[in-house]
């Protein structure tokens, strides 16, 4: 499947006509609820989503599945009852994200570069003052069963922090009911060690600390193999995400027929 170019000329297309809905940076009035869930995200732009992906699909296709990731996260955060839904980004991100998510959640631009920066903004933004109970979650795992998120939000009022690992060392979501600027500082994000200093990290502050189920999101090639084998047994979980992998999967195996591969 090496440079199996996908459904991505069509996907960038949908994503396209979604960014014609605003053209200014969103600022969503707050629901009142002490519930706050950020999806941590970049704009849909070739060569900075998704990267790792790239030696199994082009550019153009790896932001067309970036695209429908982002749809379903959306989604599925806007499925939970009395939550506040936001986005946190860089900075040069604001306005395109503003306009791929409409007029729906709002989009905050963080403070400094990078993951860790982001995170750091996040709890700054929103728990800081209130203490509501704050979840920062990834931007790909849209087929995370809804009934985690819940827990992790039910988690925090019995802890000061909730995590949610990933099977490779790092997390795909965390959440507190206040800032505490020193939690994500030095190095370690991205990498398979970075729960570990995370939670190295949320000791030496004091931190109590409570765990959602581990999951996977989608960095690699075989992560894309697994998330597609599951949602085609349950497409409804992330129903864009499905059909752009239920393409995808026919594009690769018509270009394994075309190189003799089958």
């Amino acid at each position: 499947m090496s440079g199996t170019e996908g459904p991505g000329h069509r996907g960038q297309r949908r994503s396209a006509s979604k960014l014609m809905k605003s053209s200014n940076e969103m600022v969503v009035r707050s629901s009142g609820s002490d519930r706050v869930l950020v999806i941590m995200a970049k704009a849909p732009r070739p060569g900075r989503v998704k990267t790792r992906l790239t030696p199994s699909l082009s550019p153009e296709a790896v932001t067309a599945f970036y695209c429908c990731l982002l749809d379903d996260t959306l989604a599925l955060a806007r499925s939970l009852d009395d939550v506040e839904v936001a986005i946190m980004c860089p900075a040069s991100d604001v306005d395109d994200l503003a306009q791929f998510a409409g007029n729906v959640v709002s989009v905050v631009a963080q403070q400094g570069e990078g993951l860790a920066a982001g995170l750091t903004s996040v709890f700054a933004h929103f728990a800081q003052e209130d203490q509501r109970r704050t979840l920062a979650f990834n931007s790909d795992s849209p087929h995370l069963p809804r009934a985690v998120l819940e827990g992790a939000f039910e988690a925090l009022t019995a802890t000061d922090m909730v995590v949610g690992p990933t099977y490779d060392g790092g997390y795909y979501l965390v959440g507190a009911t206040a800032s505490h600027p020193t939690l994500f500082a030095h190095d370690g994000m991205g990498t398979s060690s970075a729960l570990e200093k995370l939670l190295s990290r949320a000791r030496a502050l004091e931190l109590s600390v409570g765990f959602a189920d581990p999951f996977y999101d989608i960095d690699v090639a075989d992560d894309l193999n697994r998330l597609a084998a599951e949602l085609r047994m349950a497409p409804a979980r992330a129903p864009r995400t499905a059909a752009w992998l239920k393409e995808w999967e026919v594009v690769a195996a018509q270009s394994r027929i075309g190189t003799g591969e089958l």
